[in-house]
């Protein structure tokens, strides 16, 4: 029997990117980060746009920092593999990095090809010099997150926060 799960945090969320006083959100576009992507699309404060892939993030991310502003990436775990190679430019830079990450591939999965890069992103992101905070329940998820962006803003640090 699969147990009902609190997605409270789903809008929650936002209010933490408020508070960390994030100005800009890129996407891919993903189901578990919908209400948050809504929610930033509407808020004239926030620059909010899709991309055509995680990799990208890294770049638009960075480059944010260097102009001023803090910004964060919304992706799932299936894309995170995309932006490994890019996360170089993070310690080059010293810039900090800021992803909050939905996992696929873990506890009641539907969808097997999903399976092999969720179960791998912890440690490739580790294996990477990647900061790792995961959120196991709903209850986890906003000082998890909260905990995650002031880490790689107060830090200068790449930190991925993992919404099991």
């Amino acid at each position: 029997m699969v147990e009902a799960v609190d997605e409270g945090w789903k809008d929650q969320i936002y209010g933490t990117i408020k508070a960390l006083g994030i100005s800009q959100v890129v996407y891919v576009p993903d189901a578990g980060h919908a209400k948050v992507i809504d929610r930033c699309l509407a808020d004239p404060e926030i620059d909010c746009f899709p991309l055509v892939n995680e990799f990208e993030a890294v770049g638009v991310c960075v480059g944010a920092w260097l102009g001023g502003r803090r910004a964060c990436a919304l992706m799932q775990s299936s894309g995170v593999g995309n932006a490994v190679n890019a996360l170089g430019l993070v310690h080059s830079t010293g810039a900090p990095f800021f992803a909050i990450t939905t996992m696929r591939g873990e506890w009641a999965e539907f969808n097997g090809w999903q399976t092999p890069m969720g179960q791998a992103i912890p440690r490739m992101l580790e294996a990477a010099n990647i900061v790792v905070n995961r959120a196991e329940t709903a209850a986890d998820v906003i000082p998890v997150t909260e905990a995650s962006g002031r880490l790689a803003f107060n830090s200068y640090l790449p930190v991925f926060a993992l919404i099991s």
